[in-house]
């Protein structure tokens, strides 16, 4: 087939399939009002020549062959009468050839510009996405299409589309937050790092120098764990190559005999409810989950306080609650951002770096469950994960 005769735009090929079915149609409707005049034409000819009424009763009528050079005068009549009803229905039939035709290029015509202009208004909202789409970039994510019109298919696209829109700025926002985030944070240690060094270098005292090698190594460990947790986000971030059973019960219990020591010498009391529970994932990415969890709530505790933990088989739910400081409700959500906290970071001793609750929200959503926190009424938090 020859590419030129091809539509190569959607409005054209639009247009030409309803211009098609149109034509397709009203070749129809003269194919069948031509069968439907031809049958009945020499019937009603013939009435109008014997004086019977449309419709009623009608003599019948020899059929006559055609006769030969001299005509019996009995078949005279009859023999007329049968050639004036064939030229009529002839004459007849072919005029309605002509106008019906005549009609139908005319048709034909029409129902092109009628197509194009229909495809033009069908498509138009497509062509409104497309432009939308070409103008979009990292700095007018907030557009939106905004499609006005009644419910339909296309409608339902832009509305998709716009959705789409705001998920990716979502994204982009959070990308951005994260990368000036990580920045600081990684900055902050190098200061502290080459600030430490200098002053060694000027104070040459013994006890100097053991206080600075202290403190870089304190400080190298810190950087040390911050770059395993970004590289464990960015991991989890990607999804999941492999999955197998995992029976949650089992490493729940072995990072809180773990944590049980430091439980211990914080006076915090440590209790568990664990139901056997089996979910289809990465192992150790739910033991770095377990892991954050139960260390975010030791961290964030205060002595004499409490620690559950509980797995509900019913609920498919891992959950942890402590006591601590107070937790706004609204500033809940915030918690599960990459370098959220609470409070402002003061660069003490065993000071997380903000990565844990972000951590337990992405390796949730790479094993499709979703977590959750809520403020409890006397302090602390309750983290909840949910699993398929």
């Amino acid at each position: 087939m020859n590419r030129r005769l091809v539509p190569t735009t959607e409005r054209a090929r639009l247009t030409a399939l309803y211009g098609g079915l149109l034509l397709l149609a009203g070749c129809v409707l003269v194919g069948v009002i031509y069968v439907f005049v031809q049958y009945g034409l020499d019937n009603r000819i013939g009435s109008a020549f014997t004086g019977a009424v449309p419709g009623g009763p009608a003599s019948p009528r020899p059929v006559v062959s055609p006769p030969g050079p001299l005509v019996p005068s009995e078949q005279a009549g009859k023999y007329a009468e049968t050639q004036v009803v064939q030229v009529v229905a002839a004459t007849t039939l072919n005029r309605l050839l002509t106008v019906s035709g005549i009609a139908l290029a005319a048709f034909a015509v029409l129902s092109l510009v009628l197509a194009w202009w229909m495809a033009g208004r069908v498509l138009r909202p497509v062509a409104v996405i497309t432009a939308t789409a070409r103008k979009l970039s990292g700095e007018n994510l907030h557009q939106r299409i905004g499609l006005a019109g009644p419910p339909g298919e296309l409608k339902q696209l832009a509305d998709t589309f716009d959705e789409m829109l705001g998920r990716i700025e979502q994204l982009v926002d959070a990308q951005r937050r994260f990368a000036a985030n990580a920045a600081h944070e990684l900055r902050t240690p190098l200061a502290v790092q080459r600030a430490a060094a200098e002053i060694g270098l000027v104070d040459p005292d013994p006890e100097r120098i053991r206080w600075i090698r202290d403190e870089l190594i304190q400080v190298a460990d810190s950087s040390e764990h911050l770059i395993e947790s970004l590289l464990l986000l960015a991991a989890s971030d990607q999804g999941l190559e492999h999955r197998e059973p995992v029976a949650l019960d089992e490493p729940m219990a072995a990072v809180a005999e773990e944590h049980r020591e430091a439980a211990r010498e914080q006076g915090i009391a440590v209790t568990t409810a664990l139901e056997p529970l089996t979910v289809e994932g990465d192992p150790v990415l739910l033991t770095h989950l377990i892991r954050n969890l139960i260390g975010n709530a030791l961290r964030y505790n205060h002595r004499d306080g409490t620690l559950h933990l509980a797995l509900v088989a019913a609920d498919r739910t891992l959950g942890v609650t402590n006591t601590g400081p107070v937790v706004p409700p609204d500033a809940v959500a915030d918690l599960f951002e990459p370098f959220r906290r609470l409070d402002e970071r003061r660069h003490a001793p065993g000071e997380g770096a903000g990565l844990g609750l972000a951590l337990v929200a992405s390796i949730a959503r790479a094993h499709g469950g979703r977590a959750t926190a809520q403020a409890n009424p006397g302090g602390g938090l309750t983290v909840s994960v949910r699993f398929p």
